[in-house]
Order: structure tokens, then sequence, then C-alpha cells
């Protein structure tokens, strides 16, 4: 298969294109619930009296309530012991009341008040005059430094050892929802590809991804799109490109399903591969294939890390994260947001286990020349690891249809 060459249009496709997401369930009330009890319990084993959280995906994985960031404080209070409390300017208490999936504890704040003694109040009103509050990492700094003038009774720590611990772990209905956004995205990887040819920009694609991703179901995320040079860094360029026979071409996207997240890299080269980008494309196959074979149970995540990083380092790249080489870390969790716990970097000793979620994605990144990322997610099962989408098949035929 020469990618390129006859083939399709983005219209062609766009066209063809029917939703995928039948098979998609929001997560229920039953399991928001098990969450908070989960925090709860979390919370009394590291003797903390209460998390708050703020509007953020944290809000939405233990509420369910899925809201932008403004400057006007939305959130929650989950105590060690009891109902979970929601937190709302007082206009808006209707709008947040129909939001509510469990409890109905809304507490209010008026303009002229200040929302972080609210939040203060609501942890008293649980029964705790003092101790110490978890704080949703994702909490704006102007926040925090009112619960810390209006909180002088209590001490305030990292919420993360309650929200990553909970989060880095999904279920099966999370796992499911996953899938289903990672099998739209191949899906449009696999349009994008049929349809690319010389002379096409990087704006072109980018706005085929997004199309591409709403006519199947999903809601549009990233979507970065790589040419030829700019293929060798990992976050792209501030500037379209133009493709050119030859070019490797680097993909890079994802989207929402019911709030959780796809993310999937595929680079190839327009046309026929020289000796030099398969050389790199196969090194880089390898790479992801021992990232994947360390994901063991029970193994610290830094130890997928290393494997991918061996290979490279094997083939004369590197050492470390010295470029030519392997620059960054090899994959992090996702779930409701592209990048959360747990990270495959040095130094994470966490333990591999049942339910985690994180991306295979060793780049070999050569400066001034070209770059190679190809990334698929993995989760991690009873039985060890599995592959959300199949990877990669080799440089010539990428998506097994040669």
């Amino acid at each position: 298969m020469v990618l390129g060459v006859g083939g399709s249009t983005f219209e062609a496709e766009l066209a063809a294109m029917t939703p995928m997401t039948g098979g998609a369930t929001p997560i229920g009330q039953a399991e928001l619930v098990r969450r908070v009890e989960q925090a709860q319990r979390l919370l009394r084993a590291q003797g903390i009296e209460a998390l708050y959280l703020d509007t953020s995906t944290s809000l939405r994985y233990f509420a369910g309530i899925a809201l932008n960031l403004t400057e006007r404080l939305h959130g929650a209070v989950i105590p060690a012991e009891g109902e979970i409390a929601y937190l709302s300017p007082a206009f808006e208490e209707p709008k947040t009341r129909t939001l509510l999936h469990h409890g109905d504890d809304v507490r209010v704040w008026e303009e002229h008040e200040d929302p972080t003694a609210l939040v203060i109040d609501t942890v008293r009103s649980k029964g705790y005059a003092s101790g110490t509050i978890a704080i949703d990492p994702a909490t704006p700094f102007h926040t925090v430094d009112g619960l810390r003038r209006a909180g002088n009774s209590f001490g305030f720590s990292n919420g993360a050892s309650v929200t990553a611990a909970c989060r880095q772990v999904k279920s099966p209905a999370e796992i499911a929802l996953m899938q289903v956004a990672m099998d739209i995205t191949l899906a449009v990887h696999r349009a994008a590809a049929r349809a690319l040819r010389p002379g096409m920009t990087t704006t072109e694609v980018q706005n085929f991804l997004d199309q591409a991703h709403r006519k199947l179901g999903g809601v549009p995320a990233s979507r970065a799109v790589q040419f030829g040079e700019a293929t060798a860094y990992p976050h792209g360029v501030p500037y379209p490109q133009t493709l050119r026979e030859g070019d490797m071409v680097l993909i890079d996207t994802g989207c929402f399903v019911e709030g959780y997240r796809s993310d999937i890299t595929r680079t190839y080269v327009l046309g026929e591969p020289t000796a030099r980008q398969r050389e790199i494309w196969n090194l880089e196959k390898r790479a992801q294939q021992a990232a994947f074979d360390a994901a063991v149970l029970g193994a610290p995540c830094e130890a997928v890390d290393a494997a991918a990083r061996q290979v490279i380092a094997d083939a004369g790249f590197g050492p470390g994260y010295a470029v030519p080489g392997l620059p960054h870390r090899t994959g992090h969790g996702i779930g409701l947001d592209v990048h959360e716990e747990a990270y495959l970097v040095r130094g994470n000793r966490t333990p591999l286990v049942p339910g985690m979620c994180f991306s295979d994605e060793p780049m070999i990144c050569i400066y001034g020349e070209f770059g190679v990322r190809l990334e698929d997610a993995i989760y991690m099962t009873e039985e060890g690891a599995h592959w959300f989408t199949e990877p990669c098949r080799s440089a010539d035929d990428p998506f097994g249809v040669g």
C-alpha cells in the first residue's frame, strides 16, 4: 500500500460516515455514589476532614456535573462522613439543581459575598471545626488563597491524594466509553490517510478531523497535524505546512464520548518510504511494543518507560532525554482528561493494577529531519495489558489494508 496514490477525498469520507456511539452508556448514579464513597474511605484513611472540588473534571467524576470554569465559584464538598454538598452562585441555584445526580444539599452565595467562606462554613456544618481540607488540584490560585484566609482553623493539602487515587483506576463502564472514543478516532485516522494528497495543508486536515469526529458521534478534542521536518517536534510548530510527496505525516488526534477521551497518533509517509524513514519507523514500532510488553501487573510505571527507552538507546539514540532520541515520558494516564495519573516516567514507582489506562507513545525525534510517534492506549485487566486499538502494522502498510 502506498498512501496518497488513488483512493478517496475528504468529502467522500464524510459522506460515508454514520455515528458510532450506539454503545456509549453514560456513567450512572450508582457509580457516582460509589466514587464518593471511595473518596470518603480515602479521606478517613488519610486523616482528612473533607475534599473540596472546584469546577473541574474531578467535579464531573464524583458528581456527574460538567461546567466550564469561570470567575464564579461552583463546586462541591465531600466530607469524610455524611452527604456531599454542592456550592453555587445563588442566581444559578435552579440550574445547579437540574444538574444533580445524587444528593440535594445545595449551598449558595450572593454576588457580594466571599464564596470561599461558604466552602469553609459548609465543612464546619458537616461537623468539622478544624483539621485538614484537601483541595482539588485543579483549583485556581485565587480560590486557594481565599480558602486559606477564610479557613484559619484548618490546614490544607493536595487533593490529588484522593482524586488521582480514585481516577487512575477505571471501572468497566469508563473503559467501555473510552473504547467507543478510541474506535471513533481510529476510524478518523484511517479516513484521513485514505484522502491525503500532495498540496493539502495542515489546516485542511485539522478541519477534516473535527468534522469527521462529529460525524461519527464524538466531540472533537485535540488535533495536531505535522508534515515533513515538523514531525520532529512533539507538540508541533506554530505555522501551517503543505504536504509533499515523500513527507513524513504525523497526526495526533482524539475526541470525547460522554466526557471520556481518546488519544491516538499515527505516523507514516505520503508515498514510498525511504530506507531511513523505514528504519526509524521500525525502531519506533519496536519501542512501542517493548513498552506494551513491560506493562505487567505489579510492575512500576517507570518500568514501561525504561523498556521503550532502552530499545531506542540500544539503536544509538539518546541517551536519556537527549535528541536525537526520546525527549519525553513514554506515556500518560487517560480518562476524563487527556493527561492524568498515572504517568509512565522515570521515578514513578506506582504499581500497575487492573483498571489503569494509559498511552503508549515513545517518540523518536530527529530535529532537522523528521520524527515518528506511534500512540495507542492500553488498559490493564486481571489478565494483563490490552490495547484499546490495534497498533500500526508496518511502515509500508500502517493500517493493515494492503
